[in-house]
């Protein structure tokens, strides 16, 4: 990042980076339309908050697009070795979500294979090895109550009347790989970098029309292949605490439990996963006090969790798109 340090975002800007959570690719002029003020304003204000790293769009495949499923997987590190693992992981087109832990000592990240072969792969020789890790744990993640870690539901800088008016048409759900045409993996190459990217850009890419790439960009986004998010720094919106919960539930309970802590709007992240716990959520919170008040009061109050683990997450190094600090990769590996 590379804004002022102790930076915070003043109205429009929250209304903004609200709006892109809700449709990460809405044109400037519907949203400039909706708050009241001119185009030129809502497109200096994103490339203002874009060029200081604060915000991003990026345009990926949901997280369930895939055909063997997905590992959240815990990675143990040696003192001092974290960063070089994370470098390692966050370099793979197989990943996202790559974070640091529990005050630097452990990794955790979200690996998406689509074939039994990736699968296999992954868990037997992909991972990083050696000294540098010290235990590895993978969970299968089996259900999803609620995945949009890119939308902080908490934020709430937009009235109910303006989240309906910018609000897009829900995107279906989908179980498994939909066929691509032989251009639209170079689509979503560039979206994974820039989910704002022109017209322009994207037919220079795949050598199509300007019209078939938004028809074709109009297709896949309503069928359910292409999402788009917003990616931004907390503290700039006033989110000081994230943390990974690993709780236990009787399978009687799970799917109670689970629907349950997905509608709280602290939850960004809650599965169901394989595993010594059955239930893997993540938690946005504006500080630590929050974070305790809503693991004493809204957790507490879900008497079907018998154990929660609770780990700190210390820096966010990949999240759904491309890596957050190029040079971060740059980090040796030893």
């Amino acid at each position: 990042m590379n804004f002022p340090i102790g930076a915070v975002a003043d109205a429009l800007d929250r209304k903004l980076i609200h709006a892109l959570q809700l449709d990460g690719r809405a044109p400037f002029s519907r949203i400039a339309d909706v708050f009241g003020v001119s185009d030129q304003t809502i497109a200096r204000r994103y490339r203002r908050l874009r060029s200081q790293g604060v915000l991003r769009i990026v345009g990926v495949p949901p997280a369930n697009y895939v055909a063997h499923g997905r590992w959240l997987l815990r990675l143990r590190c040696a003192p001092g070795a974290a960063q070089s693992v994370a470098a390692t992981l966050a370099r793979r087109p197989d990943t996202a979500w790559v974070q640091i832990v529990s005050g630097g000592t452990e990794l955790l990240c979200i690996a998406r294979t689509r074939s039994q072969v990736e699968s296999e792969q992954l868990l037997l020789d992909g991972l990083p090895r050696g000294n540098r890790v010290v235990a590895i744990a993978a969970h299968s993640v089996l259900h999803t109550y609620y995945g949009s870690p890119g939308r902080i539901r908490s934020l709430e800088a937009l009235s109910p009347e303006e989240v309906q008016r910018l609000s897009p048409e829900p995107a279906p759900e989908i179980d498994d790989i939909q066929p691509l045409d032989p251009g639209d993996q170079q689509l979503l190459d560039i979206l994974a970098r820039d989910g704002r990217a022109g017209h322009a850009e994207l037919a220079a890419a795949t050598g199509w029309s300007q019209s078939t790439v938004g028809r074709r960009l109009d297709h896949l986004r309503g069928i359910g292949v292409l999402h788009y998010y917003a990616e931004f720094d907390l503290s700039y919106v006033g989110f000081h605490t994230a943390a990974r919960l690993w709780a236990t539930v009787a399978p009687a309970e799970l799917v109670a439990t689970g629907q349950a802590l997905a509608g709280h709007p602290e939850v960004v992240f809650a599965a169901a996963t394989t595993g010594p716990t059955n239930l893997a959520v993540q938690v946005v919170c504006r500080n630590s006090r929050e974070l305790y008040r809503y693991l004493t009061e809204r957790v507490a109050a879900l008497k079907s969790i018998g154990h929660v683990e609770t780990a700190p997450i210390v820096q966010n190094v990949k999240r759904v798109g491309a890596v957050l600090d190029p040079a971060f990769l740059d980090t040796p590996r030893r």
